[in-house]
Formats: C-alpha cells, structure tokens, sequence
C-alpha cells in the first residue's frame, strides 16, 4: 500500500465495531473478541460484503451501548482475515489494519453502526532526519523489550522488512503497552515524522519507569513474566476473562526445559542457538514448526536418566527361572553381567545374539531379562525394513522428517540404559535407499556407539550403557561384520520333556487364566500332553503346543458354561482325539523294517532341525545319476560327490562292473514341496547307494550328518543341536556325525545324549560300519586299481582281511 495518496475515497455504508481498550494501527495483524450483538451483526455484514470494517476505539471501555459521542471519529479501515466462533456469545476476529480513517456521519445506529468514512492522507515528513530517528527509536525500542520481557525484537524484526518508516511506526506503536489516550494520540499523528519523535519521546519514558520499577524492586521485577501491569493494558475486551498471564511465555519455558535436560554441551549449544533462531521467527511459521519439534526432541532425550539396576542376584535368577524353563546358558549369561556390576561401576553395554528357531522363547526372554535386571524394555521389528533412515533417521532439511528408530525407541524407554531388544535382524533387506545393517553396526559396536550419531539429531548420543538383545532365526543372512559385534548364544530347541514341564507349569496355566478356568475345571495328564507333544505338533519351539492346549481349553469353557462351573474335564491320551481331532504326523517311517536303499539323514532349516529320507534305485539305463525331491544346488553337488566316491570304489573292488553301461541311478528325497539344501547328506546318500549295490539293509534305527569328499573323509557340518533334537524328537537310538563337530555337543541337553549313541567318525568306511546292518562282504584276493582312483591313505593301514566293498 502506498504511503501517501492524492486523492481522499468516500467509503459508503461500511460497518461499524467500537473496540474497547484496543487500538489498531495499520500494517499490523491484531486479534479481539466481540460479544456484542451489533457487533456481531456489524462483522456478518462486513463478511457478506466485501471483508472491510471500520475500527475505532470508544473512549469509556465500561459502556455496553456507546453512542457516536463516545467513540473516537479516527479509526482505521481493516480487513477481516478470520471469524472464528467460540461460543454462542462470543465470536474471536482477526483482521489486517489497512489504513487511517476518519468517521464522516454516521447513517445508523441500529441494528449496527454504519458510517461513511474517508481515508486519511498521510503527511511525511523530511526523508533524512525521518530515517536517522527511526534508527534511534528502533535501538530504544528493542532496549524496551528486552526490559519489559514481553516480547523478542527479533521475532518482530520480519515486520519491518520492505515497510515504510511511517509504517514501522505504527507497528512499533502497536507492540507498546500504553494507556488508550496514549495509543489513539498516536494513531492522530498523521505526520510520520511527528509521529517518530513521539515515539522517542514515549520509548525514553518507558525505559526510565522500568529502570525505576527495577531498582525498586530488584530481581522479583526482572523475572516477572507478566507484561501488563495496569488491568486498563489489555489487548482484548474487558469482561470476558482473558488475561495475556494465562499464556505462557514459550521461549522462557524452552529456555528452562534445555537447562534441566542436563544435555551434553555440543547438544546444549545446538539447542541453545536453535532456540535463538526460534526467537527470531514468527510464532505461526512452517520453520517455526520445525525448531519446536527439534527442541522437543532434544529436551525429551533421556540424556542422563538411568533405570536404577537391580544387584540381587538370587532375586533376578528367580525371576528367570520363573519367567522360562531351561536356556542356562542365557540365564548364565545374565547373573555373570550383574555380577560385574557389582564390581565396575559402569560397565560397558553387552550386545547378545539369540539364534534358534521360531518359538524357542527368543523375544519373550529380552523382557524378562529386563525384569530381572530392573530395566526399562523396549522392542524394535526390523523385520521388512530397508531405508537406513529408519536406523540413523532423516536429516532436518527434508519435509516430515524424523529421528531414527534407535532414538524413538530410547525416548519411549525414557532412560539411557534400557533393554533393547532388536528383533529379527535377519529379516531385514537393503534396497536403494541404503543398507539398515551397515547402519546397526555403528549401534551395536561397543567402541563406537558412546558417540552415535542420528541424522535428525545431529549430536552424539551415548548409547554405551544399552543392553541390545538381536534375535534371528539363521545366520546367514547377517552380514559377517554386524555378526561379529554381538555374542551369539544359540537357543537350538527343546526335547520332548522340556516341551512337557514348558506345558505344563507356563502354557496350561496361562491358558486357563486366559479363558476363566480353575483348576477343577480341567486336568490334562502327563501322557495326554506327551501324545500332543509327538502325534500334534512338529517343532523346535512350544508355540503350536500353546495353540493345541487353547484348542482344548476353548472345548473345556464350553462344557463349562453348558453343564455348569462344576463340570471337571479330563484330558487323557485315550481322549485326546476327541478334543484335537485326528493326529496330525504320523512316526511310522523309523517303526518300519530296514531297507536297502534308505537311509535316515539329519537336517537343518531356520525352524529346527528335521529327518529326511533318503530313497536310491536303480534302473535299467546308461549309468545316468539322476536327483529329485527340490535339492539345492550345494546339495546336489554333495550328492555328485558322494555317487563318484562310490563309483570309484565299485571299480576298484568289482561291484556291479556294468552299473555305468547297464544301469541308472535315481535318487530321491520325499516331501517334494519342501525346499532341501546344505552339504551334510554326503555321507548319507553314499551310504545308501552302496546299501543299494551291496543288497545290505540301513538300519532304521541310525540317523547321520556329515560332508563327504571324493577319498571319503567326513567334514564337519552345521546345526548339529538342532539335528540331534529332532533325532531325540523321532525316537532315533544312534547318530552319526562327523569327529569335528564334537566341540558342538558340550551344550547339548542331559537327556539327549543319555538316549542317542553318538558316533563320532572321520571316513566313510566307518560310517558304513556302523549304519549296515551286516559286515561288508570280504574284498577278493586279487584286485584292480582303476587308474582314474587313488585309495585314501588309511585304507592300507587298516589290516585285516582285503573286501570287496568299501569299508575295512
């Protein structure tokens, strides 16, 4: 808007609102609430037509119905730029002073004022003293505000920008807490440079009253927050219980909140110059916005709040052994880390790995950890993420962002030292958006996460005192380097008679508060839970035997509520059926007679260990091999391995010379649909192509695992825990793994090796010893050496009769 205009318009029919103890200037955006009726009626009008509005102050506030002599005839022209409603009686209006105005007559009084005005002509005075004393009122002005603490010059500093000196006047005039006589007086100051020296006059003034109030009353003044002293300073109309106390001072209560966060000094410098950026900004700004949630997060940031650690070590062993059944190694764990609290003060973060199959209580053992420890516990799903940004979070520039999960996390625990359990780590994937597990091994590093660095953050955070727990079901799919930062504990499973104490003092109880059961309601035996365990359920974990006991527990409930709270269930192995339905898995394969050409191998998948059948035949052919039954690469090339380890022994000892003119070979694994892999069916497949051969049953009774290489060695082989369970699980006697994996066995239940015999072998020969059910038939006297073979070195150290087949 122009400063000046060479012409006076005559405003007709604009409508009038007599304002009480508030003066609007022009240039500025001022907030008031009307409750008058012709008030009401005067703004609807105004709405209706084209949003412009005549404000004048009226000269005596106590009067509900002033007349044209009581108010004032100079106002200003404004612009409504929001109506908002209240209440049934009272409507909040914003609105934009435009210009001066002055009342020419007025055309009614009721229902609302209505008048005729005319802009005023503004009068500016000399260019070059109007600049150099507004320079001087704009220094007194922000020494005022910083005495009277009711506002920041520099958040008002944007005002001033691309503005006249005549405007800059009225909007210093507007942020003064003058009486009304005062601010009207100004607002009648056409003269801009009359206006200006005014305002100097009024700003020395002021100062000295401050200074004044200040000596006298010594720091009980400077801490007030409260601008208006004389209840005649509103900026809302008296009566409807507004005060300018009742809000409270923003800055001054971030200012005290950073103080008490106790933050890092890095972080309180970054906090302390964001709050004088915020400062500096209109409160209403998207940027605004964005400074408030950055200081919101860096003063909720758990900088040195500490969960205060249970040391009792028989209370917390308590508490493990009553949350799970089994797991000692964990448990051991747990007691050694509070042990040394006991001793070290602050003791680095430990970093453990829970690996094992789903249901082996990996997730359920982080929060009783932190029961039993007296820590916080937080949980975060990695599984499905990809954006590294949800690890180390976004940078501040982009719209919407956030810190990482790490931080949120941390925020919700309210404490630096809580249980952080990460959960299913190996699920995680990458994409272009970055790698997530390149971005945890800055988290999970002991000597690097004292100082980690979240993007939105943008200061060190210590995250040295968390205990992070990772949970995955393999290995494999964990990047070597994430791997080696963290302990790796394995949870391979439980045996039948874990699985039956599990049930039995944490499942059926939990199920039966669950579903409103007491304990003459319904009573399962031992035998009944045992026949679940092994016809119902096929798993490394107790999650289906939870499922199956809910099943039972919801036949129970409806007998209860039909025949009454009396009736008493009992579930036996006789009735088991009727509650569960038929059995799901059938163990008739071991029971079954031995075989020639089967043979039981051991196997591991991410949920558990399994035995898988191995079937060979031969058929009239060419010598082909041929492999089915949805075998992995690695496994087929095993297989390979093992069918030439054997062919160069038939033609070393003379079986079956025309197998490789005469005959194929087919091999097969049932279960088709389940995907096989890994190297350990080496020994297994050998073996049973030889029992083929030789016409000499495998025994039911003998499960094997091992890697084979073309002169019969046996490699070690993985899983063995697992593959050992499931052989216990099935009712094996004997197991065959190679000598290497020995160390593997040193956690392995009580109960499994009291029951399995285990072979620990290093060749072929020795697992053939073992798995047929009779002695090899002897080698003859005379033998051909195929020069496409060499033996391995212990065959002729062996002694004893020389045989035919492939074992000494």
């Amino acid at each position: 808007m122009q400063n000046s205009r060479s012409s006076s318009e005559v405003l007709k029919d604009i409508a009038l609102i007599p304002l009480r103890d508030v003066v609007v200037f022009p240039s500025t955006l001022v907030p008031f609430i009307i409750g008058r009726g012709s008030s009401i009626q005067a703004l609807e009008a105004a709405m209706e037509k084209n949003k412009m509005i005549f404000l004048s102050a009226q000269m005596d506030a106590s009067l509900d119905n002033p007349g044209p002599s009581s108010i004032y005839s100079l106002g200003v022209i404004a612009k409504i730029i929001r109506a908002i409603k209240m209440d049934d009686q009272n409507v909040k209006v914003i609105v934009e002073g435009k210009t001066r105005g002055r009342i020419i007559e007025y055309l009614s009084t009721t229902p609302y004022y209505q008048v005729l005005a005319k802009e005023i002509k503004e009068i500016e005075g000399d260019s070059a003293e109007t600049k150099e004393l507004l320079k001087r009122v704009l220094t007194l002005f922000e020494d005022y505000l910083k005495l009277s603490q009711n506002a920041n010059f520099e958040s008002i500093i944007p005002a001033f920008r691309d503005n006249s000196p005549d405007r800059i006047a009225d909007i210093i005039s507007s942020h003064l807490y003058l009486h009304l006589e005062e601010k009207q007086n100004l607002l009648e100051t056409i003269n801009s440079l009359e206006r200006i020296r005014r305002l100097n006059f009024i700003l020395e003034n002021e100062i000295l009253k401050i200074h004044s109030r200040l000596k006298k009353d010594g720091k009980r003044y400077s801490r007030r927050k409260t601008p208006f002293s004389d209840p005649s300073q509103k900026v809302f109309p008296t009566g409807l219980g507004y005060k300018k106390e009742d809000q409270p001072n923003e800055i001054e209560e971030l200012r005290q909140k950073i103080a008490k966060a106790k933050m890092p000094k890095d972080a309180e410098e970054k906090a302390s110059k964001e709050l004088e950026r915020l400062e500096a900004m209109p409160p209403m700004s998207a940027e605004a916005t964005v400074c408030r949630n950055y200081l919101d997060w860096l003063i909720s940031l758990p900088w040195t709040k500490k969960s205060r650690e249970k040391r009792n070590l028989k209370e917390a062993e308590k508490i493990l052994h009553d949350d799970h059944y089994g797991l000692d190694k964990v448990k051991e764990r747990i007691l050694e880390y509070l042990s040394i609290r006991q001793l070290v003060k602050n003791p680095k973060g430990i970093i453990l790995g829970f690996i094992g199959p789903p249901g082996v209580g990996k997730s359920s053992l982080g929060r009783s950890i932190a029961r039993s420890t007296g820590r916080k516990f937080v949980r975060l799903s990695l599984g499905g993420v990809r954006d590294e940004a949800e690890i180390r979070g976004h940078r501040r520039t982009y719209i919407g962002a956030y810190p990482g999960r790490i931080i949120q996390m941390v925020k919700r625990a309210k404490t630096k030292n809580p249980v952080f359990l990460l959960d299913e780590v190996d699920k995680m994937s990458m994409d272009f958006r970055g790698d997530p597990a390149s971005a945890l091994m800055e988290v999970l590093d002991p000597e690097q996460n004292s100082t980690f660095l979240d993007h939105y953050i943008d200061t060190d955070f210590d995250l040295s005192q968390v205990m992070f727990i990772v949970t995955a079901n393999m290995l494999e799919p964990i990047p070597r380097p994430l791997l080696d930062r963290m302990e790796i504990i394995r949870l391979p499973g439980y045996t039948e008679d874990e699985k039956l104490q599990i049930a039995k003092r944490f499942l059926l109880p939990k199920q039966m508060k669950i579903h409103g059961l007491k304990k003459q309601n319904i009573k399962i035996t031992d035998r009944a839970i045992m026949n679940l365990i092994r016809n119902y359920t096929r798993e490394a974990g107790v999650r289906n035997i939870e499922r199956e006991i809910t099943s039972i527990c919801r036949k129970v409930v409806k007998k209860v509520v039909s025949k009454g709270r009396t009736h008493e269930g009992k579930v036996t192995s006789k009735n088991l059926e009727t509650y569960l339905g038929i059995p799901r898995f059938r163990r008739a394969e071991i029971d079954k007679k031995d075989e020639v050409g089967v043979a039981i191998g051991m196997a591991w998948t991410e949920f558990g260990g399994e035995l898988l059948t191995f079937e060979v035949t031969k058929v009239y052919g060419k010598g082909n091999f041929t492999l089915t039954g949805h075998l992995g690469e690695i496994m087929q090339e095993s297989a390979q391995a093992a069918f030439s380890y054997v062919r160069g022994k038939i033609f070393e000892y003379g079986i079956a010379k025309d197998l490789h003119k005469n005959y194929d070979i087919h091999i097969h694994v049932p279960e088709v649909a389940t995907p096989k892999e890994g190297p350990s069916a080496g020994i297994t497949v050998a073996t049973s192509i030889i029992s083929l051969l030789t016409e000499i049953p495998v025994s039911k009774k003998v499960a094997m695992s091992g890697e084979i290489t073309l002169r019969g060695r046996v490699l070690p082989v993985g899983g063995i825990k697992e593959k050992l369970l499931a052989a216990h699980r099935e009712r094996i006697k004997e197991a065959i793994i190679p000598l290497d994996n020995k160390p593997d066995l040193k956690d392995l239940p009580k109960k499994v090796k009291d029951d399995i015999k285990i072979h620990f072998v290093e060749h072929m020969d020795e697992v053939l010893e073992i798995a047929l059910t009779r002695e090899l038939p002897t080698k003859p006297k005379k033998r051909k050496i195929a020069a496409s073979s060499e033996l391995p070195e212990g065959e002729e150290e062996g002694g004893g009769p020389q045989e035919p087949s492939l074992a000494h």
